[in-house]
C-alpha cells in the first residue's frame, strides 16, 4: 500500500518508511506532485494536521498523513504551542524564537514544559489522530548541535541531555513524533 507522508522532509520519510517496513510505501509530497504550501490556519496541532492530511487527500486522491508539532511551556499557558514555528514571527527562525522564548521566561521559576505531535492519518475515506507528549523543562540557555526547533532549550524529563545533545537513536526513543509514529505504525500494520 501507498502512503504519502505530507512533508518533504527526508529524515521524518526516512524514520517513518523504517518503522514502517515492506507493508507501506511511504512517498514524499514531492514525489506525488504536490510543491505548494500545506495551509495551516487552524488554532490547535489537532486542526493543523487534520487540514494538512486533508488537502492532500482530497487534492491528489491518495491516502495521507500529516503531522503538527507544537512546544507547550506551562508558565506561558501553553505558549508557544500550535504558533511554535512562527513564535517570533512569519521568518520562522528557531534562533529568534529560542530567544524569545527565554526572554519570557527570565525569572520565572516553573519551567515545566512538553512537545506534542498530532498526526491524523486519512485512509480509506476515514480520519484517525494520533498524539505522542514529551515531557521535560526549559533550560536556562543552550544545549546542544543536533536536533532543530526548541530542541537545544527543551531538557526531557528524566533526563541530564537537551534533546539537542541526543543522538537521533536516542531521541527516537523518547520523542513526542517518535511515540506518535510507533502508534500510526501500530495502527497500520493492524489495519
Amino acid at each position: 500500500m501507498e502512503l504519502c507522508f505530507a512533508t518533504n522532509n527526508q529524515h521524518k520519510l526516512d524514520e517513518v518508511s523504517q518503522l514502517l517496513g515492506d507493508s507501506f510505501k511511504v512517498v514524499s509530497l514531492e514525489a506525488i506532485g504536490c510543491t505548494e504550501e500545506l495551509p495551516e490556519e487552524q488554532d490547535t496541532l489537532e486542526g493543523n494536521s487534520l487540514q494538512k492530511a486533508k488537502y492532500v487527500s482530497d487534492k491528489f486522491n491518495i491516502s495521507c498523513f500529516a503531522d503538527d508539532t507544537g512546544l507547550e511551556v506551562e508558565a506561558l499557558d501553553g505558549a508557544p504551542g500550535v504558533y511554535s514555528a512562527r513564535y517570533a514571527g512569519e521568518q520562522r527562525s528557531s534562533e529568534d524564537n529560542m530567544n524569545l522564548l527565554l526572554e519570557k521566561l527570565v525569572n520565572q521559576t516553573n519551567r515545566k514544559a512538553r512537545f506534542r505531535t498530532v498526526i491524523t492519518l486519512i485512509l480509506d475515506n476515514q480520519t484517525y489522530q494520533f498524539e505522542g507528549i514529551a515531557n521535560g523543562e526549559i533550560l536556562e540557555s543552550k544545549r546542544g548541535e543536533k536536533g532543530f526547533g526548541y530542541d537545544p532549550l527543551f531538557l526531557p524529563e528524566g533526563m541530564n541531555k537537551s534533546m539537542a545533545e541526543l543522538t537521533s537513536t536516542e531521541k527516537n526513543a523518547i520523542s513526542h513524533r517518535g511515540e506518535a509514529v510507533r502508534k500510526l505504525v501500530a495502527f497500520l500494520k493492524q489495519h
